[in-house]
């Protein structure tokens, strides 16, 4: 498998502005992103996400997300199971006012007290979900994390929300049938391949194949398409870089 970056947990927001519940999920994921967990989370923008950007859908094919929905229609959490695959935690805004005994949200633009602590509890859900992902144990009394080897100064650097475009998982389009498909992960892929020493022959393509296919949905009557293509792919990668051929 490739060694990819920093392990990062995706928060992904449901963008309905009917509703106060919808408010309240963007402000709870900012709140997340740029002060409770800053260094640990990136936003997935979700309208980007259901047209398509490569870049959020990829970070949710390899990394674990959150999806805060406003209401049990669960609009964010849905379009994550069906575009990169089921978000590791779903938490919806009704269901923990209703625990919580808070009041109703009201407001769209201003929201009420109820809906700014149905923020504050929505967010603190999600930061303790962000922590039990990345295996994380936060000292309530110290205010740091226990088994944390961050230096401060890594810290405030990491400072703010960012997005998960830019969390550099780099994405390689290769034609298959005729047609270009675009596959996550795979210059990594073809990078531990190559200095593995695998060579570009026939008796690779089976395990080349297993791996695109951890990170990337192949239809089971194709994949021998895609295991041509793959292998043809991995020739250039290795005639670009004069070996393995």
């Amino acid at each position: 498998m490739p060694e990819l970056p920093k392990k990062k947990v995706g928060i992904v927001a449901c963008s309905g502005e009917e509703l106060a519940e919808g408010t309240v999920t963007r402000l709870a994921a900012l709140q997340v992103l740029e002060q409770l967990r800053p260094g640990d989370t990136v936003t997935i923008c979700l309208p980007l996400f259901l047209a398509g950007g490569e870049g959020d859908r990829a970070f949710a094919r390899f990394y674990p997300t959150v999806a805060i929905d406003g209401c049990d229609k669960r609009c964010a959490a849905r379009a994550t199971e069906m575009y990169s695959g089921k978000p590791a935690a779903s938490v919806v805004v009704t269901e923990l006012v209703s625990k919580a005994g808070i009041g109703q949200p009201a407001g769209l633009r201003r929201l009420n007290d109820a809906g700014l602590r149905a923020v504050d509890t929505t967010s603190a859900r999600v930061a303790e979900i962000v922590d039990s992902l990345l295996e994380r144990r936060w000292n309530r009394r110290t205010g740091v994390f226990t088994d944390d080897s961050s230096t401060q100064a890594e810290v405030q650097a990491s400072a703010g929300a960012s997005c998960s475009c830019n969390a550099g998982i780099p994405v390689q389009t290769v034609e298959v049938q005729g047609q270009e498909v675009k596959l996550v992960g795979l210059p990594l892929i073809f990078q531990q391949l190559h200095e593995a020493g695998r060579r570009a022959e026939e008796s690779i393509s089976g395990d080349l194949l297993e791996t695109v296919k951890i990170y990337n949905p192949i239809p089971t009557d194709a994949e021998a398409d895609y295991a041509r293509a793959l292998l043809r792919e991995y020739a250039a990668y290795c005639a670009d870089l004069g070996a393995c051929s």
